[in-house]
Parts: C-alpha cells; structure tokens; sequence
C-alpha cells in the first residue's frame, strides 16, 4: 500500500473506532459523521487486502489482523500527535482537546468550580468530561488522565491531589425508619437491618468500611436496593422515605442531614480517607491542553487542591 495522506488519516480513523468500540460512539468524540468514519475503515480494508474489524449490530472489534496492526500503529499515531503538540508552545494559549474520565462524585462535588475556572483561563481548550465510576486505562480508553482514590491507582501512575484532602462515608437513615427498627450501636448491627447498596458497573457491590481508635471493620449487609453510582439519588431517596439504612459520601448525604430528613448514626465509625487524585501515565509525552490543566491545579492560588502535595507516584493497593 502506497502511504500518503489519505491513507494516514485512514488509519487514525481505524485506530479511533477501536479506542470507542464502535462508529456511533468514534464520531461523537471526533464530531464526524459515522458514515464517513465507516467509509474510511472500508476503504482502508480494501487497500490492505484484509478485515480489520469485526461488526456486529452491538459492537465493534478488530479482527486478529486489526489488533496486529493496532499494536504497531498506536506508538506512531502517539508520536505524530506528540509532534503536532510541540506546536502548542508557540502559541500564546494551549488549545486542542483535554478528555477527562472521572466519577460522579467528582462531578457532583468539587469538579464544576474547577472546570469553571479553567474554561475562563483556558479557553482554546475543549474539555470533553467522561463519566465512568469503574477503574479504566486511561491511555486504552482514549483519555488523557482520570481522577479516582489512591487504592484505585494503578503503578506507573503520576497522581496529583484534586479536590478535598480528606472525606468521609457517612452512615444514616430516616428517623421513621429508626424509630422502627432501633438506631445500630455498633457497626455489626447493620447486617440486621435493611442497608440500601451501591455497586461499580463492573456488578461488585461497595463493601461498608469502618474505623474507630484503629479497629477496621468491613461489612457486607443486605437490603433491597441496590443501585450503581450513576443513580445513586435513587437510594438516598428511598432512605429519606424509610426503606433503610444508606452509607455514602458525607458530602453526599450532608443537606438531608442537616435537613433532619436523614439521622447520622455510627458517627464514632464514620471511615476517613484521602480525597482523590487526577492521575496520568507516566510514560507518555504530556499533552499541552493535559499540561495546562495539571498546572492548573497545582498552582498556589486554590484553583485545584492538588497544590497542597508534590505530585507522587501511587501503587494501586489490591
């Protein structure tokens, strides 16, 4: 095959299906049309002579000739991109696209001023927010960095602190509910009463942790709902109209206690833990528009809460 041009956007198209495991889902991240994304990859395959993609009406996936050639291509198209970016340094204000992977708490909790504050000072950059509760390869998912907690961080992970420093998972339950079923006295009392669940997309369900004067207790109670973090308002909910006990960030169910809508209960076990970090890989050219965020948030202005700590390399902890 003759390379030129063409044939080199070809592949990148190839390589973007693959990183969003479908067309529907490529065209969004890269505002073209899946039509001509699909032409693209047919035309591709026609010059080379093999499928690369294997296309169901649900998925996409390469074909064993598509993953070869992925795994070749990837570096060069990194290296290309890297190449364009050096670009970014003559200009005045970084622009391209920063894709971020976070979780919903984040966006419910700490992320909307930071985003806000980085569109006024950045705004050449596109910030495209990806909601994901799930621990992902952000480099695998076609993203630039993630946010999640220290225990959820792979090796060869730069972290920067980004957000509170430190949280809490609170424990509560509506005073109806309470009253008829008796406020627990003790974490292990939970597993005799009805506990509303959260659970990863992945289907493993959230363990309710507890710590007090250095004793850690983890519990797996029962209850009847049980919901993944994308719905969550759906057990804080059924917990404000009795159904049962929920246990959940502070800041989460902190209205509805102040409220008196929720009862706190188990404060003394109330488990504290370091805020999240926005990670990214460590072996990888960094990006302008990544640069400029990660900049950003260690800056000594309170912009991002990361300025507190040195960036650090965290080992995830299994």
């Amino acid at each position: 095959m003759t390379t030129d041009l063409h044939s080199l956007a070809d592949l990148s198209t190839f390589a973007l299906v693959v990183q969003h495991r479908g067309f529907r889902q490529a065209a969004r991240a890269s505002g073209q049309s899946a039509s001509a994304l699909s032409e693209s990859v047919r035309r591709l395959e026609s010059q080379l002579g093999i499928r690369l993609l294997l296309r169901t009406t649900r998925s996409v996936t390469p074909t064993e000739a598509g993953a070869l050639l992925l795994s070749r291509l990837q570096p060069a198209l990194n290296d290309v991109a890297s190449a364009l970016d050096v670009l970014n340094d003559l200009r005045d204000s970084p622009r391209g696209t920063l894709r971020l992977n976070v979780p919903v708490s984040a966006v419910l909790f700490f992320l909307q001023p930071i985003v806000d504050q980085f569109m006024r000072k950045y705004p050449d950059i596109l910030l495209d927010i990806v909601i994901d509760n799930n621990f992902v390869d952000v480099v695998a998912s076609g993203c630039d960095a993630g946010i999640r907690y220290g225990e959820r961080l792979e090796q060869d992970m730069i972290a920067v602190p980004i957000g509170p420093l430190t949280q809490r998972f609170a424990v509560a339950a509506a005073p109806a509910y309470l009253a008829r079923r008796g406020i627990p006295e003790h974490p292990r009392d939970l597993l005799q009463h009805a506990c509303l669940r959260g659970k990863f997309l992945s289907g493993a369900i959230f363990p309710w942790e507890f710590e007090r004067d250095g004793q850690k207790l983890s519990l797996d109670p029962s209850g009847p709902l049980i919901v993944t973090p994308t719905v969550m308002d759906l057990a804080v909910n059924a917990a404000v109209a009795g159904h049962g006990v929920i246990y959940l960030f502070e800041e989460w169910l902190a209205p509805y206690m102040a409220s008196g809508q929720l009862q706190p209960i188990l404060q003394d076990w109330w488990l504290s833990f370091p805020g999240p970090f926005l990670y990214y890989s460590g072996r990888r050219h960094l990006p302008a528009p990544l640069r400029a965020f990660v900049d950003f948030i260690r800056a000594p202005d309170g912009a991002g809460q990361g300025s507190a700590a040195a960036v650090q390399k965290k080992k995830i902890a299994r």
